[in-house]
């Protein structure tokens, strides 16, 4: 070695107090100048080395922000909210992409000259779903990571819901728009949407967030059957998308919104009963 590298130097970079482009020097230099390392070694604060060594691993534990995490804290969102937000399983691509698949399975098939009743009937079962698969210890990998956040539960449980409604919702919406023939009838799934999300999370604190949107999405199904057999000609509007049957699912949505705001509190229970 011609030059090495100055005794203030080695003290600041022992210090991590050395700025670019003297840092990069010395790195180099050190890698390859055994006379230089020894003298770092001696100028080295032991203390000073182990609290780096521990802002290291804390650094490299951290768990790396996603995109949309980071998007969400650019936005305004509070950290802990974001990455809670970001954990939900539903917002992720396989979840999305099924959406899509089934949502372009039920707009192919309207367009294919059938009726809009498969795609009616599918679009309000999946914001149901979405958020069944958000919340509670069996379908969601983070409810643990949840539930010892220092968020209410049912603010918790209406960040989430909010997130899927937007995703869902979102994309029912562009299917909706893919059927320009049908006009408003395109939306009729929209209120019966609304009324059984609300049903299902209003049935959560008392059967489970696994029973209460299996026995919503049941009953959902169970009355678009016996809407069907009902009806007197071919293409006849199933009850449920008439004004008649719209006007029914407004109604459920906001009974079922109202018990919800009733049992808020009852989303941070454990089943045993203990808070």
């Amino acid at each position: 070695m011609t030059w090495h590298v100055a005794e203030d130097d080695l003290r600041a970079y022992a210090r991590g107090e050395l700025a670019p482009p003297l840092l990069w020097s010395a790195d180099t230099h050190l890698a390859a100048c055994a006379d230089c390392r020894a003298l770092l070694a001696e100028a080295w604060d032991p203390v000073a080395l182990d609290a780096a060594w521990e802002r290291l691993d804390a650094e490299l534990d951290a768990p790396r922000p996603s995109l949309f995490e980071r998007l969400l804290v650019r936005l305004g969102m509070a950290d802990h909210t974001a990455r809670l937000l970001a954990a939900t399983p539903v917002l992720r691509r396989s979840w999305l992409t099924a959406v899509v698949s089934l949502l372009a399975v039920s707009v192919l098939t309207a367009r294919s000259g059938h009726s809009t009743t498969t795609f009616l009937a599918v679009a309000p079962l999946l914001p149901l779903a979405g958020v069944a698969l958000s919340y509670g210890p069996v379908l969601d990998p983070t409810h643990e990571m949840a539930v010892v956040s220092p968020m209410h539960g049912f603010r918790l449980l209406m960040i989430r819901t909010v997130a899927v409604l937007v995703a869902v919702l979102g994309l029912s919406g562009a299917a909706a728009l893919a059927l320009p023939a049908y006009g408003l009838d395109a939306l009729g799934w929209l209120l019966p949407a609304l009324a059984l999300t609300a049903t299902g999370l209003a049935l959560t604190p008392r059967l489970g967030p696994v029973l209460a949107p299996s026995v919503t999405g049941g009953a959902w199904v169970a009355l678009l059957l016996a809407a069907h057999a009902y009806r007197t000609g071919a293409d006849q509007v199933l009850v449920p998308f008439t004004a008649a049957g719209q006007g029914a699912a407004a109604a459920v949505a906001v009974l079922a919104a109202g018990l919800l705001l009733l049992v808020r509190d009852r989303f941070d229970l454990s089943p045993s009963g203990a808070r």
